[in-house]
């Protein structure tokens, strides 16, 4: 059964919302003050699917990629890219109003850049044993086989079928593997994962695909495959070697913007603590000009970071330490003789350790985060612990959806 509704509003994942004298419901795909034709989405009944728009807004954009709708790897292709700047920026401040906060909030950066230099497709049998690759479905398990994705980076050209060679190698039958593909600068890094223990014959096969293509390296769970030349990443003044599958800013411009606020925000302190410190994207940047102690859970993560900062030529004085600060947060004591704190954590956010930076002396905190809703929590700690949020910087590198980092700056 169809029904024509009109688009009032869009909600935090950038759906279209709908009022119906049953409640709101959520339509994709769609943009305030438009009239759209749906239908049911069986078993969701606040959520529609959408037929087609019968009254378009003025706003409404042509997606650039063909599978847009269809693959869930992008939610926001059909905005104009002023005003979805505008709401993405609008998250932000909505969020921190939620938590009670008010401060100024910034224009938001748009470092999308040359595009995403990570990606995981997934590879699976789907219906009569066909092979697909690609990304999964919105708001489902099935994949979505793709041939292209317009927002990566060159630095990953060629991973579409390459991800559908490793398949056709692997043959995946009752669970989908995940391809992690990273983009180096010495050229693709991938990690395979799920596909479980691999026969000999298996290992030398993605071996010569790797060979064929030109990979610096391949890794089966982080365990290595080939290498043909360590994959690194320039930092500051380092060249880092990246650990299999590691974590790094989605795209470069990003890491650039999200490094340059930090360093800004740091200005003269000499002694700064780096939490949630990864491979090194701010404490490297930060020991140019001065000490830094960079702390992370991921042991590979510090050891690739140690690596970095002895290519480094001229840093102040950075030491790298493994610690899971979820689980052994640094205590406010710990923090004494510090000029400044950042953090940088996961999605979840950093509520202990957020606690205890509030509980210390330390007179600036910078607080980096890819989920409003747990920043504007950590925020509110802070606040209560005697600091002012002063500013808050929001920068979007995952273009054509709802995520967006975000940085601010407490001061005591």
């Amino acid at each position: 059964m169809t029904e024509q509704l009109t688009i009032t509003r869009l909600g935090h994942r950038g759906d279209g919302l709908a009022d119906t004298a049953a409640g709101a419901v959520y339509v994709p795909y769609t943009l305030p003050g438009e009239t759209v034709t749906v239908e049911p989405v069986a078993g969701h009944p606040d959520r529609r699917r959408l037929l087609r728009v019968d009254k378009a807004s003025h706003e409404r954009a042509q997606p650039i990629c063909k599978h847009f709708g269809v693959c869930g790897g992008c939610a926001m292709q059909h905005w104009s890219h002023a005003e979805y700047l505008l709401w993405k920026r609008g998250l932000v401040a909505e969020a921190l109003a939620h938590a009670g906060i008010i401060a100024p909030v910034d224009p938001i950066v748009d470092a999308h850049g040359d595009g995403r230099r990570r990606a995981v497709l997934h590879a699976r049998r789907g219906d009569g044993n066909v092979l697909e690759v690609g990304f999964a479905a919105p708001r489902a398990h099935h994949i979505v086989a793709i041939d292209e994705c317009p927002v990566l980076a060159p630095g990953l050209a060629g991973i579409v079928p390459i991800s559908w060679a490793i398949a056709d190698i692997l043959k995946p039958v009752n669970k989908p593997i995940d391809i992690h593909a990273t983009a180096s600068d010495r050229g693709l890094d991938i990690d395979v994962r799920g596909s479980g223990p691999l026969p000999s014959a298996r290992l030398s096969e993605l071996a010569k695909l790797a060979d064929k293509y030109s990979l610096a390296r391949i890794t089966r769970h982080g365990e290595l495959v080939l290498q043909r030349i360590e994959p690194t990443l320039k930092i500051g003044r380092a060249n880092v070697p990246l650990p299999p599958g590691a974590f790094l800013q989605a795209t470069a411009a990003g890491e650039a913007a999200l490094a340059a606020l930090v360093v800004k925000h740091a200005g003269k302190a000499k002694r700064i603590a780096d939490l949630f410190s990864g491979i090194g994207t701010f404490a490297l940047r930060l020991g140019e000009t001065a000490r830094v102690l960079a702390v992370d859970s991921e042991a590979a993560a510090i050891k690739s970071l140690e690596r970095g900062i002895n290519s480094a030529p001229g840093l102040k004085p950075v030491e790298a330490r493994a610690r899971d600060l979820f689980r052994n947060p640094m205590v406010a004591m710990e923090f004494k003789g510090f000029d400044a704190v950042v953090f940088d954590p996961p999605r979840q956010g950093a509520e202990r350790q957020a606690h205890e930076i509030a509980s210390s002396k330390v007179p600036l905190v910078i607080a980096v985060s890819c989920d409003a809703t747990t920043f504007a929590r950590d925020a509110r700690i802070l606040i209560d612990g005697g600091y002012k949020l002063a500013s808050v910087t929001p920068v979007d590198q995952f273009r054509h959806s709802h995520h967006a980092e975000m940085v601010g700056r407490f001061e005591k």
